[in-house]
């Protein structure tokens, strides 16, 4: 064979080799963000005074699916009408849907919604119930979402641990991974995320850390931004509280390539008194 045409066929080779290997991979930017409830208490640091700085922080940073917690029904419908481009899924807390929520929004360009569940930690959790020694009612909503363009399937996980009750937490966890287990029966991977009002090394950290990965310690890149992402608007004092998390499987196919948490302001105040975690993922 000609010398040209074993080059010409080697490059052939390498690009579908290349084409393959892209069509097999897949990038994903994820954001979980404690919005902060409205209440007007907050003064200077409520809502519609920060609401869309907030939002226009999210929408620089592109993330293809992000989760929120504490947003009430009017906060998610203020983020609804401000990303036309995503599709969300949640359900408030409270009998009605009223109350704080853990929606799940994401780009529908690139994601189709087969599944929604949004389930109480509690004993009961298919109906509106507190669950044991917590303060608050809680939820986690869970989303099976199909990538348009590669075909793959994978679960989102959102929720908002209890701030008070720790027998709460520890139940919260265990539920939560029980429903992991029984939603999905296809093994495939699983994005979970939230504020989890609980620090590392901590039961409840460790508890999950068995079971999947935590993005911020398996990440391929150094974690960058603060230690912390509980900033209780406190915008001169330094940020070492870290409560918000985002695991993945353990499945060898979920790769955590970078993980950060932002600490954007604005005149000297946050948009909200948790800073948001972003880490872009990839699937194989």
């Amino acid at each position: 064979m000609h010398m040209k045409n074993i080059q010409h066929l080697g490059s052939s080779v390498f690009l579908a080799m290349l084409l393959a290997f892209s069509a097999q991979s897949q990038s994903l930017k994820i954001m979980s963000y404690n919005i902060r409830l409205d209440v007007a208490s907050d003064g200077e640091n409520a809502w519609p005074q920060r609401r869309d700085f907030l939002a226009a922080q999210i929408k620089f940073y592109e993330p293809d699916i992000f989760g929120t917690q504490e947003g009430l029904p009017h906060q998610i419908e203020f983020l609804q009408k401000f990303f036309p481009d995503y599709n969300s899924a949640g359900l408030g807390r409270e009998a009605g849907g009223k109350g704080e929520s853990t929606h799940i929004f994401f780009d529908k360009s690139k994601f189709l919604l087969k599944q929604s569940h949004t389930f109480w930690l509690s004993p009961t959790p298919d109906s509106v119930s507190m669950g044991w020694d917590a303060a608050c009612l809680r939820v986690c909503t869970a989303v099976l979402l199909k990538d348009k363009r590669s075909k793959r399937q994978f679960w989102v996980f959102n929720t908002h641990l209890d701030h008070v009750g720790e027998t709460a937490r520890q139940n919260s966890i265990d539920l939560i991974l029980k429903k992991i287990e029984v939603l999905n029966t296809g093994k495939l991977p699983v994005i979970f995320m939230g504020d989890l009002n609980a620090e590392p090394g901590s039961i409840i950290i460790t508890r999950l850390e068995k079971e999947m990965k935590n993005a911020r310690t398996v990440s391929e890149t150094p974690p960058f931004g603060p230690s912390g992402s509980f900033n209780g608007f406190k915008f001169e004092e330094p940020v070492t509280r870290l409560i918000d998390y985002i695991f993945v499987s353990k499945s060898a196919g979920v790769s955590v390539k970078k993980y950060a948490v932002l600490s954007d302001s604005k005149d000297l105040r946050y948009p909200s008194d948790h800073l948001p975690v972003l880490v872009e993922l990839e699937l194989r």
